[in-house]
């Protein structure tokens, strides 16, 4: 009679479960999901879709009247403006994976307790839809990009850029890995709630968005390597390397970067399968 059924529910799962195949089964699901999030983020408000546009604009406005008026930080040949929106660029989708997906256990509990569907897809519709802010803001950095060069900016891509895809993907790897590694914690401790803002907070500061990596070698050698070791840095940096041809790129960062990335999405993987067998008992 087994041979009967199309697939069975079952507590036993692998260590590291990533069903591609159930995954596309419920296809459906994910797309609606994905709708979801990109339709009821800004509804109800009075600006609306607006939003996608002027948190980036505002943020890299401040970080240049600080950073760069106030506190001096240089940003080579680099338009201030230019560099600092590039660099929040970036920033937003890793932070919107984060943020997003970190916690998906209390918010769809009464969801999870009623029926069944691969978990993952939620946390994975987090992250398909903060794409489309994504592709809206980097709408926004090449519009403001074509500005400087036709005001005589000397900015150009380079090379690199053809591994644009391969950052948005450690961005998302990233991103995602930590937000389901805490939406697993935030099951039993709900402190974690708490300081995910914080964290965001502080994070930004030691992940070289708001200035250049040479700055901090250059002005204080003895952390520099704590900002260094951030894998976040070597993305921020070298997505702006392969953009504005400014920065730091080094092949061993970048291997190291894509190590961190990977390992911390298997490590959330693992955590969030172990978690989702048994969190209806405690949230």
């Amino acid at each position: 009679m087994n041979d009967n059924w199309l697939y069975e529910i079952s507590p036993k799962r692998k260590l590291i479960d990533l069903n591609f195949q159930e995954i596309w089964r419920y296809r459906d699901l994910l797309i609606l999901f994905v709708k979801r999030d990109i339709t009821t983020v800004y509804k109800q408000t009075i600006l609306g879709p607006l939003w996608f546009f002027i948190q980036p604009l505002f943020t890299s406005v401040i970080y240049t009247l600080v950073f760069n008026n106030i506190a001096s930080v240089s940003t080579g040949n680099v338009p201030n403006f230019l560099f600092n929106l590039t660099g929040v660029t970036a920033w937003n989708y890793f932070n919107q994976c984060f943020t997003s997906t970190s916690n998906t256990f209390n918010q769809n509990a009464g969801l999870f307790g009623k029926v069944y569907f691969p978990r993952v897809i939620v946390p994975l519709s987090k992250v398909i839809a903060g794409l489309v802010k994504f592709g809206i803001q980097i709408l926004i950095l090449i519009v403001f990009y074509i500005y400087y060069i036709y005001q005589g900016s000397t900015v150009s891509p380079n090379f690199n850029i053809i591994l644009f895809p391969v950052y948005v993907m450690l961005m998302a790897l990233m991103g995602l890995g930590f937000g389901m590694i805490i939406s697993a914690m935030t099951t039993k401790y709900r402190d974690f709630t708490v300081l995910i803002g914080f964290a965001t907070s502080l994070l930004v500061y030691i992940s070289a968005v708001p200035y250049p990596l040479s700055q901090v070698k250059e002005k204080m050698p003895d952390i520099a390597w704590v900002v260094q070791l951030n894998p976040l840095t070597q993305i921020i940096e070298g997505f702006r390397f392969m953009i504005l041809d400014e920065g730091i790129f080094n092949l061993g960062s970048f291997l190291y970067t894509i190590g961190i990335s990977i390992t911390l999405f298997i490590i959330g993987l693992i955590t969030f399968n172990r978690t989702e067998k048994n969190f209806i008992d405690t949230v």
